[in-house]
């Protein structure tokens, strides 16, 4: 892939800017840069195998997360997602993650930093943002489209428990072939926190028929 490949003329929301190998503990994937042109911000995609014969590869689409996926917090599963996401990929020789800098679910990391203040005292991770004047999940997947069509996918089995997710991905016409559930990383500090994922965000948290990953709980 040479770098500053064009892009579809549909996708004039960011750049494909180049791309690297990138060794991880559990397969060489391929980094690939892309920048956004109306906020400057840095997106990235990982691939492995051959996600270009047609058939859909195994999808992650991951918001970063500075304090779950760079510094351990146990606040959340980001992190653990995340690890657990690239080891599935890996397993299967195949596969996608973009990672998409929407920060807190789109709020930003000192506004993130100021919702786990207001949890701390007492607000569900869904109540913080709403008192900082947010909406509960602020973030925005029309990025996903023109990252995908970089490498001519058009339908994916995503790993998520997220239903926004999916209804966002088929609402651009990417086709959600299957969904994987990712369910990681259960504990004492982020049990609320999941608990109001799903009640309040309607994300799928059952446990059914998902193998648990080395590690995990």
């Amino acid at each position: 892939m040479q770098d500053n490949a064009a892009l579809p003329d549909n996708a004039a929301l960011l750049d494909y800017v180049t791309s690297c190998t990138l060794p991880t503990p559990w397969a060489q994937f391929t980094l690939h840069a892309f920048v956004e042109h109306s906020t400057g911000k840095e997106h990235l995609a990982m691939t492995l195998g051959d996600i270009k014969d047609g058939e859909p590869p195994l999808a992650r689409i991951h918001s970063e997360c500075l304090t779950g996926d760079v510094m351990f917090s146990q606040r959340c599963d980001c992190g653990a997602q995340l690890e657990g996401a690239l080891k599935k990929i890996a397993a299967e020789g195949r596969g996608i993650l973009l990672y998409l800098r929407q920060e807190g679910r789109g709020i930003g990391l000192v506004n993130k930093i100021r919702a786990y203040r207001l949890q701390e005292a007492g607000a569900d991770t869904v109540e913080a943002n709403l008192q900082l004047g947010f909406h509960a999940d602020a973030r925005n997947y029309e990025l996903v489209l023109p990252m995908l069509q970089q490498f001519g996918i058009e339908a994916v089995r995503l790993m998520t428990n997220n239903p926004r997710k999916i209804a966002a991905l088929e609402k651009l016409g990417i086709k959600v072939a299957d969904r994987v559930p990712l369910l990681v990383n259960r504990n004492a500090f982020n049990t609320g926190y999941l608990d109001t994922k799903q009640a309040k965000l309607g994300h799928m948290m059952t446990p059914a028929a998902e193998p648990a990953l080395d590690g995990e709980l």
